[in-house]
C-alpha cells in the first residue's frame, strides 16, 4: 500500500502517536505511524466497516 493517510486527530505533541490507514478496493490496513516500517494488520472492506461501527457504537451494516 502506498497512500498512507494518518488520521485528523494526529497533531502536535501526543497526536503524532496515532494510527494509519491505506485503502484498496478490497482491502484496508492499519498501521502505527510511530512504526511505519512494521507490521500492519491487513482486514477485508466489510470487516473494518463492521470495526469502526462497534467503535461508534452503531449497529452493523452488511
Amino acid at each position: 500500500m502506498d497512500h498512507w493517510k494518518k488520521s485528523s486527530y494526529s497533531g502536535e505533541g501526543d497526536g503524532n502517536e496515532c494510527v494509519e490507514i491505506a485503502t484498496s478496493p478490497t482491502h484496508v490496513c492499519i498501521r502505527d505511524s510511530k512504526a511505519p516500517t512494521g507490521a500492519a494488520l491487513t482486514l477485508p472492506t466489510p470487516a473494518f466497516t463492521v470495526f469502526l461501527n462497534a467503535l461508534k457504537g452503531t449497529p452493523e451494516t452488511r
